[in-house]
């Protein structure tokens, strides 16, 4: 399992990461992480729905419901998502 998969566990309850933020801490590129998350088997266990875009944007998801559903999930998970984008104060930064 990718390191980048195993950090989405680490976000907690009403934050979200960016592809460039789980990307310097895995020491890879924000793109690279996109794949990552794009072929991640088990999204119900690794929240890969938990990652937007450095602006903030709500980006892609390729996991069932497309779009809406990573709206609906993130949502759910307390964070507030305005025209499709979450503001900077709600992204988490990892501690090493």
């Amino acid at each position: 399992m990718h390191e980048a998969l195993l950090l989405l566990k680490k976000i907690p309850k009403g934050k979200v990461t960016t592809y460039g933020i789980l990307a310097g801490i895995c020491k890879t590129s924000p793109r690279a992480v996109g794949r990552i998350m794009k072929t991640n088997p088990y999204p119900e266990d690794y929240p890969c729905y938990k990652i937007v875009t450095s602006s903030g944007k709500v980006g892609n998801y390729s996991g069932k419901g497309g779009i809406k559903r990573k709206v609906y999930l993130i949502r759910k998970d307390g964070v507030p998502v305005i025209a499709g984008v979450i503001d900077k104060r709600n992204f988490y930064r990892f501690i090493k």
